[in-house]
């Protein structure tokens, strides 16, 4: 792997901005390249360098994969575009958040083991560190040896704990909240109202389950997260699992107590750079104001990672340097990467180069993802060694 040297550059070290030169030999930031000749040079004169960003929390692939309702991409052609979205927008360690649900269809067994079994043959050629985060649907009593046994094996990253049955049991009278969910699921109507009586009528051995799945997660050193939590209650009760990261609480109130307790909070960066949730949760930007929110997630927008902490810095809620931290050291922080998320010698060579250029977006210009130049948008940055 040939050495780099970022020169010129504005560098996001220490939890401040520097003008340093970044040395990387080996796939890691190293003190100095001293004499080497054949390093790759980048010169990033009005470019911030900054840590590769880590998504906790990404389902942008799944319009992938089905770009259309009755359309299916082959997983492999789908998760190899979702990479060069990733390198393209600065993310370098990337958690696809695969939804394994009761519902069935492109949310069933075979499409949570498809995506599995993708990125495990993927993982020698993609770019960015790829990795799966189970969404479990709690209600998805029947998956449970399943997952018990990914999880001995080693076959997953992460774990999530969520309960839409709740919500669906409230909205399935309602066409227009209805239709999306039965169109995923590949069943008629009739047949989805059934599935959802008789899945709800197991409402009774839930916590049970998902007390048994949290214990093998703790063995194996999962990191789990709880998501949508409702009251400061239930993410207590999460919390007591062993699933200490809050994603995307519903209301402020949990969220305080998520705070209190010294909880990773998640929040959706595209909810910053919109001005608010789409679905009548809390302001990002509000609660990173109030040091509420300690990582930012793609959900289910890539694009939205970089701008979401330029956009934070611009308004005056956080300066630049603290609102990067929620999409580096934040979510390495929370998911245990203690090799990554900041520009220190020693850590993995993660970074990202942009141009800030007011008043349009941030750009890309440059991501390097384990020592590897990944993308780089503009040549004439490139100088050669010697």
């Amino acid at each position: 792997m040939r050495p780099i040297r970022i020169v010129r550059g504005h560098v996001l070290t220490g939890g401040a901005f520097a003008s340093t030169d970044v040395a990387i030999a080996d796939g890691l930031i190293t003190d100095s390249l001293g004499a080497t000749a054949d390093a790759l040079t980048i010169d990033a004169q009005g470019l911030h360098v900054l840590p590769g960003i880590i998504d906790i929390h990404g389902d942008g692939f799944e319009r992938l994969l089905h770009p259309r309702p009755a359309v299916a991409i082959d997983p492999l052609i789908a998760l190899l575009e979702a990479d060069r979205q990733f390198i393209s927008n600065g993310i370098t360690t990337a958690y696809h958040s695969v939804t394994w649900s009761w519902e069935g269809g492109t949310r069933g067994a075979e499409a949570a083991l498809s995506i599995l079994e993708a990125i495990a043959a993927l993982r020698p050629h993609m770019l960015a560190d790829t990795r799966y985060h189970l969404r479990h649907e709690t209600y998805n009593l029947d998956a449970e040896q399943v997952i018990l046994d990914w999880i001995e094996e080693g076959r997953i990253d992460c774990m999530a704990f969520n309960d839409h049955m709740a919500g669906t049991i409230k909205q399935r009278h309602r066409p227009d909240k209805m239709a999306g969910m039965i169109t995923r699921s590949g069943l008629s109507e009739a047949q989805f109202h059934a599935l959802i009586e008789r899945v709800h009528a197991r409402a009774d051995e839930v916590p049970a389950s998902i007390a048994r799945l949290a214990a093998a997660a703790r063995r194996a050193g999962l990191p789990m997260l709880s998501h949508d939590d409702m009251t400061p209650q239930m993410r207590g009760w999460y919390r007591e699992h062993g699933c200490v990261i809050a994603e995307f609480p519903i209301n402020v109130e949990t969220t305080e107590a998520a705070a209190d307790a010294g909880d990773p909070i998640v929040f959706g960066a595209p909810n910053v750079i919109r001005g608010g949730s789409h679905t009548g949760c809390p302001s990002a930007a509000a609660m990173a104001a109030r040091r509420l929110c300690t990582v930012l997630a793609s959900d289910y927008y890539y694009p939205a990672l970089p701008l979401a902490p330029f956009r934070l810095s611009a308004l005056g809620i956080l300066p630049l340097a603290e609102a990067w931290g929620l999409v580096s050291s934040g979510p390495a922080h929370a998911l245990g990467l203690n090799d990554r998320g900041r520009i220190e010698p020693g850590l993995r060579a993660d970074l990202v180069l942009i141009e800030e250029r007011s008043p349009l977006p941030p750009r890309i210009v440059g991501t390097i993802c384990g020592g590897r130049l990944a993308y780089m948008s503009n040549a004439g940055r490139v100088v050669s060694g010697g």
